[in-house]
């Protein structure tokens, strides 16, 4: 099991406190052996692809690898626009993306987040071997069911998690998202 995982939060005003719940039980669940740093992400209100993604890499660069990276909706499509592009990888342990919302093509299209919208033929250039998870409600009501969806369709090797119950913050318990990290090889 990896030592460490950083979250990220969603957006949205109060967004970062809403989340720490989230990272709390996933520390919780997770137990002393890894440490989870909940960075809080500038400008919540309006998330700034550049912006966060300087501040996912800053909070990346310190730590000792291999690194579990994780998100909550707004935050975990942020990390997959980021995962697309980056260059020279660090080592990463997997990537685990909670009620995360699919931007662009059949997905949501909103004004001033086109910058979130995955490219073309983005399930290629992201590294390989990195296993990559996905976790929504059906009852979700922030972000469709149906992204999740466009998520497993466009990525066959994603693992795909669904949930009868739970809404866009999983009643505030990401068990399911500690017990995947946890069953991560060494």
């Amino acid at each position: 099991m990896t030592e460490y995982a950083v979250f990220i939060q969603g957006a949205g005003r109060g967004a970062y406190i809403e989340d720490k719940r989230l990272a709390e039980s996933l520390q919780r669940i997770l137990g002393p052996r890894v440490k989870v740093r909940y960075p809080a992400m500038p400008n919540e209100d309006d998330a700034s692809y550049a912006q966060w993604r300087q501040e996912i890499e800053q909070e990346l660069a310190g730590m000792p690898g291999p690194v579990v990276v994780a998100g909550h909706s707004v935050g975990a499509s942020i990390i997959m626009k980021w995962l697309s592009e980056r260059e020279a990888p660090k080592a990463l342990a997997g990537v685990f993306l909670v009620a995360c919302p699919f931007w662009g093509g059949d997905g949501w299209r909103y004004e001033g987040y086109e910058k979130l919208a995955l490219p073309p033929a983005f399930a290629a250039r992201l590294p390989p071997g990195i296993p990559i998870y996905f976790y929504h409600c059906r009852d979700d009501s922030i972000v469709p069911f149906d992204h999740l969806a466009l998520y497993a369709h466009t990525l066959p090797q994603a693992m795909v998690r669904a949930f009868d119950e739970g809404g866009h913050q999983f009643n505030d318990d990401l068990s399911a998202v500690a017990r995947d990290i946890a069953a991560l090889p060494s």
